[in-house]
């Protein structure tokens, strides 16, 4: 049996111009992996922080991956974090708009590395390390903390098994709950290994409140 979570709810397309068929300046609302594939199991080739731009070549017709370039670096964003001008700054379905397609070629993308083997489409909780979690992050709704040192040495000290879920991990992505946390001692904080990234979780709403980076 397979079981799919929701980790936060998805608010953000990307939103791209109607000139489909040239790149497309578009703005990270949060820091953002940048990763080698379209996917969470891809390693993280850069992070894209909030407010900056990157250019969009197009986005994956069946998942809201699009193909960036940010600081001269290529690779694969969530399109749920980046917004773009569409005569107004508004928030659109970009499937709404004349998006260019893309694909994704494995081979050809093999020297930035691969992701882990299978597809995120679910997975039984409880299951072997690394298991595959579906889950779709979202919408930003909790604020950033700076942790104290202590913690996160203690969070890099003490590893756990990985758990990859379906979506981008950025701060304010509620966490599922059947997904097993860890206590920080003596804080008020969970934490996770999340996506290839520990974070912090706020113990009270499930929200991540700090990336371990």
């Amino acid at each position: 049996m397979t079981m799919k979570y929701i980790l936060g709810s998805t608010a953000a397309c990307l939103v791209l111009a109607t000139s489909a068929y040239a790149e497309t300046p578009a703005t990270a609302w949060t820091d953002l992996n940048l990763r080698a594939g379209p996917n969470t199991t891809y390693p993280i080739v850069s992070v894209i922080p909030a407010t900056q731009s990157v250019m969009v070549d197009g986005c994956l017709e069946a998942a809201n991956w699009c193909r960036v370039t940010y600081d001269g670096v290529s690779g694969w964003a969530s399109g749920d974090y980046l917004t773009a001008m569409v005569e107004q700054p508004i928030v659109v379905h970009r499937e709404r708009l004349a998006v260019k397609t893309v694909t994704y070629d494995e081979t050809a993308d093999a020297a930035v590395g691969g992701g882990v083997a299978g597809a995120v489409a679910g997975a039984v909780v409880g299951g072997p390390v690394g298991a595959l979690v579906g889950a779709a992050i979202g919408a930003s709704t909790a604020a950033a903390v700076t942790p104290p040192e202590t913690i996160t040495t203690y969070v890099r000290s003490n590893p756990l098994d990985p758990i990859y879920l379906d979506g981008e991990v950025v701060v304010g992505a509620g966490v599922p709950e059947p997904v097993i946390l860890t206590e920080v001692p003596d804080s008020d904080y969970y934490y996770a290994y999340i996506n290839g990234l520990p974070v912090l979780i706020e113990r009270a709403t499930r929200r991540v409140v700090y990336i371990v980076r």
